[in-house]
Order: structure tokens, then C-alpha cells, then sequence
């Protein structure tokens, strides 16, 4: 039976780092307000000459190098995002021409936070049913662009970057592998977080999502474990959607993977969106704080109220 695993990941992100001290100067805030509330320090800003597909490439070239793939073997591209402006063409495809990918499948896959999981299933299930062969599996969002900076309750919470992985076909079950999708949304509660609007902008209910976050997505993170045949335990890291450090450590230890590396990568790089999990993977990956075969649970969740999550080995 074929399946898939991850090859390897790779991350991008824009030179420019934005401290707290900076947004103090730009909105009532302070370095003590923002840590307390959401454990951010920096973040990483795109200029306006880096559009999302430039941060999605960078990423993906770094994942295709680490697996020793070249684009001519990628026939499917999937680019998580929630903020690409231009309709068309997609971010896929824009990514495919500055790779030169030839001729892949290319489309864009809009879950906000759980866009980068959702694409992975989504990749995995392609695989599994001979449509696809090798896979590039982008997070990548550029939320500077879709911030207010005039509002201190959320644009201290953002920032720009990208992740990638690269999907492979396999026929060995002893090779790292993707588990099961547990996958889902609350669709009635979508308007907790929105980017909308022209120009559009990011805004959210923080303690709305704080409270779902906290009280119903554990169990949740539970079951896509059983369903890849691990108990919370036998976890060797778990990479959330770095949303926010209030949320993160808590459902960390509701989870209850009590032996696992638990990803804080939004100390140093903000809020990405669908970047989030896999440039937070790709830096524990590159520090050797998992090592090859490890399982790891990568858990989105966030826009519209949207969650998936899978374990996953690493590479």
C-alpha cells in the first residue's frame, strides 16, 4: 500500500524584526503588556517589495534542497494562505514559476491557521490515491499587510514568514510517515476571526478563541493521536498553531504530551497564520530537538474556527 512521508521542511523569513519596544513607539503598549498577554518578543516584517509568493519560494527552495529534489520532480503544489491579494493567478502557481516547477497542480488552500495541516492532508490523500507523486506543501502568510497598526490588541500579535515541506510517496512502513486527519470547524462561530474588509484586515474575539482554544481542542488533539495509533505520551514534540503563549502551554499540557518538545517558536516570530506550524517544525528540525523517525503532533486551528491536525514523523 503506498503512503507518504515527509521528506523534509525548510523556513523563510524577512529580515526585518520588529521588537516590542519598536510598537511601543507606534501604539499604547509595552513590552510587559505584550509578554504577559501573549509571551511575544519579535516578529518578522516583509517589505513591500516581499510578496507572499517570494517568502512561500525562499521556504520551499530550502525544503526541495534538504530532500536533494530538484522542481522538476514536484507534481503537486499546495500553498496554505489567508492573505494573498491578487485572485489570480494563485500563489501555487506563482510559486511553481519562480521555482520553475514544470507543469505541476498548483492551488491554494484558505483555512487561516489550519491552513498548512489542512494542505498537508490534503497532499497525504493525493498521494495515497496515485494522483500525485511528490508533493510541495507551503504555509506561508504575510500578516503585516492585513494588520491594523493602530490597534494594539492585535497588531502586536502578527507576523510574516513561510514553511514548507516536501511530500513524498512511500512504500515502506518503517519510513516516516503522516498519520490520519482529524479535521473540523465550528462554521457558526466563523466571525471570531476574520480578515475582511477593503482593504482587508485582520481582527478577532480574544477570548472567544481563547476559550475554545483551551476548553474544546484538547480532546480533539487526543483523538487525531489514537488515530494515528499514539498515546499523548509516546509524542516526541507537539507543534501547535503558534497563535498566542496563553494558549499554547496550557493545551500542551491538557493534551498531555508530558515527554514531548512543545513548539514556542511565537516568542520570536508573532502570529504567522498558516505559516506558524510548519516554520516552527523546520526550526526544531534544523536544532536537532527531534531527530529523524521522532513522532510529532502538528495541530492547527484558528479562522473560521477551523482545526486539523496529524501526527506525523520526522524526517
Amino acid at each position: 500500500m503506498i503512503g507518504s512521508r515527509i521528506a523534509a521542511v525548510g523556513h523563510y523569513q524577512p529580515a526585518r524584526v520588529l521588537t516590542n519596544e519598536d510598537l511601543a513607539g507606534m501604539v499604547d503598549t509595552s513590552d510587559e503588556w505584550i509578554t504577559s498577554r501573549v509571551g511575544i518578543r519579535t516578529r518578522h516584517i516583509a517589505g513591500p517589495d516581499e510578496p507572499v509568493d517570494e517568502l512561500a519560494a525562499h521556504a520551499a527552495a530550502k525544503a526541495l534542497a534538504s530532500a536533494g529534489r530538484t522542481p522538476a520532480d514536484i507534481d503537486l503544489v499546495l500553498v496554505a494562505t489567508s492573505t494573498a491579494i491578487d485572485r489570480s493567478p494563485n500563489m501555487a502557481a506563482r510559486v511553481a514559476a519562480r521555482l520553475g516547477i514544470p507543469g505541476p497542480a498548483a492551488m491554494d488552500v484558505n483555512v487561516v491557521c489550519a491552513g498548512f495541516t489542512h494542505a498537508l492532508a490534503t497532499a497525504d490523500h493525493a498521494v495515497r490515491a496515485g494522483s500525485a507523486r511528490r508533493a510541495l506543501v507551503i504555509g506561508a502568510d504575510k500578516m503585516s499587510e492585513v494588520a491594523d497598526w493602530t490597534d494594539r490588541t492585535t497588531c502586536v500579535l502578527v507576523g510574516d514568514g513561510a514553511g514548507a515541506a516536501v511530500v513524498e510517496a512511500t512504500e515502506a512502513p518503517e519510513e516516516p510517515g503522516i498519520g490520519p486527519v482529524l479535521w473540523g470547524s465550528v462554521p457558526e462561530m466563523g466571525h471570531a476571526v476574520r480578515i475582511e474588509g477593503t482593504p482587508p484586515r485582520f481582527a478577532q474575539e480574544g477570548q472567544s478563541v481563547y476559550r475554545w482554544a483551551t476548553t474544546r481542542l484538547p480532546s480533539i488533539a487526543r483523538q487525531a493521536c489514537e488515530k494515528a495509533g499514539f498515546a499523548p505520551e509516546d509524542l516526541a514534540a507537539v507543534v501547535l498553531h503558534q497563535a498566542n503563549l496563553r494558549i499554547i502551554e496550557p493545551l500542551a499540557l491538557k493534551i498531555g504530551a508530558v515527554n514531548a518538545v512543545v513548539a514556542r517558536d511565537v516568542i520570536e516570530s508573532g502570529n504567522t497564520s498558516a505559516a506558524s506550524i510548519p516554520l516552527a517544525f523546520a526550526k526544531l528540525v534544523e536544532r536537532g530537538e527531534v531527530s529523524s523517525g521522532d513522532p510529532v503532533l502538528l495541530f492547527g486551528f484558528g479562522g473560521n474556527l477551523s482545526y486539523a491536525g496529524q501526527v506525523v514523523r520526522c524526517p
